[in-house]
C-alpha cells in the first residue's frame, strides 16, 4: 500500500499577483470599490468639500477617487437611499441641498430616539462602560483645544452611538443608525459656529455626570436638548446662509 507522503502532488500554476493601482494597493473587487467610493463621496458632502447644490462631475471624481464610471454610479446610488445625493433625470445628479423642514424634522426624531435611549443607557451601562465613556470625552475635550474638529467629530459621533449601545435596546440602535446617518452633514455643518463647539462640549459633561449619577429622566432630558440645540444651530446658519444669498 502506497503511503500517502510518497504521492506526488499535482502543483498548479503559481497565482499571479492582482494589478495594483497607482498608489501600489491591490485593487479592489467592484463590489469593494463601490462601498469605498461611497464612505469617500459621503466624507466629502458630510464635511462641506462637496456642498449642497453641487453639481456631481463624473470626471473629476472619478479622478479624485481613482476609480472608473461604474463604481462611481453605483455609489452615487448608495447615496441618493441615504438623501445625499439628488438623482436628476436628463441631467447630472446633485448634492442635495439641506432643507429647512427636513432638518427640522430630523432633530425631532432623533432627540427623541436618543432621549429614551439616555434613559435606558443610565441605568443599564456598566461601569466599564462609563469608564470608556470618560475616555472618549476627555480625547474628545483633547481635540477641541487642538481646535481639530474632524477628529473632535468622530469621537462625538462613537459617543453618542455608545449611549445607544449602552440602551441594550436593538430597536432603537436601529432607528437611530438610519436617524444618526441622515443627520450627519446636518451635525457637521451645525459645528461651523464656533460657539456651538464650545456648547456641546458643556451639554456632554452634563449628559455623562447625569449617566454616572444614574439619573435616567435628567440624562434624557439633557440629551434630547443637545440634539435639539444642534438642530436649531443648524437652522440659523441655513438662514444666515440665506440672507448672504440674497444680498449677493
Amino acid at each position: 500500500m502506497t503511503e500517502q507522503s510518497d504521492i506526488p502532488r499535482k502543483r498548479g500554476r503559481p497565482r499571479k499577483p492582482r494589478p495594483a493601482d497607482a498608489a501600489g494597493t491591490e485593487r479592489l473587487p467592484r463590489a469593494g470599490l463601490h462601498e469605498r467610493a461611497a464612505r469617500q463621496l459621503r466624507s466629502m458632502i458630510v464635511t462641506g468639500k462637496l456642498p449642497g447644490g453641487a453639481p456631481i462631475v463624473e470626471a473629476e471624481l472619478c479622478e479624485v477617487l481613482g476609480i472608473s464610471r461604474t463604481p462611481l454610479r453605483e455609489a452615487v446610488k448608495m447615496l441618493a437611499a441615504q438623501g445625499l445625493v439628488e438623482l436628476r433625470p436628463n441631467r447630472s445628479a446633485r448634492v442635495a441641498p439641506m432643507d429647512a423642514s427636513h432638518v427640522t424634522d430630523l432633530f425631532e426624531a432623533l432627540g427623541n430616539v436618543e432621549r429614551i435611549a439616555a434613559e435606558y443607557a443610565a441605568l443599564r451601562l456598566t461601569a466599564t462602560e462609563l469608564s470608556s465613556l470618560r475616555q472618549m470625552q476627555e480625547t474628545m475635550e483633547r481635540y477641541y483645544g487642538e481646535g481639530d474638529l474632524a477628529a473632535y467629530f468622530a469621537v462625538n459621533q462613537a459617543i453618542h452611538s455608545a449611549i445607544l449601545a449602552g440602551a441594550r435596546n436593538a430597536t432603537l440602535v436601529e432607528m437611530h443608525r438610519w436617524l444618526f446617518a441622515r443627520a450627519e452633514r446636518a451635525r457637521y455643518f451645525a459645528l461651523g459656529r464656533h460657539a456651538r463647539w464650545v456648547e456641546s462640549i458643556q451639554e456632554h459633561r452634563d449628559i455623562l455626570a447625569a449617566l454616572e449619577a444614574r439619573e435616567p429622566e435628567t440624562a434624557g432630558r439633557l440629551l434630547a436638548a443637545h440634539v435639539m440645540h444642534t438642530g436649531t444651530g443648524v437652522l440659523a446658519l441655513l438662514a444666515a446662509s440665506a440672507v448672504a444669498g440674497d444680498a449677493a
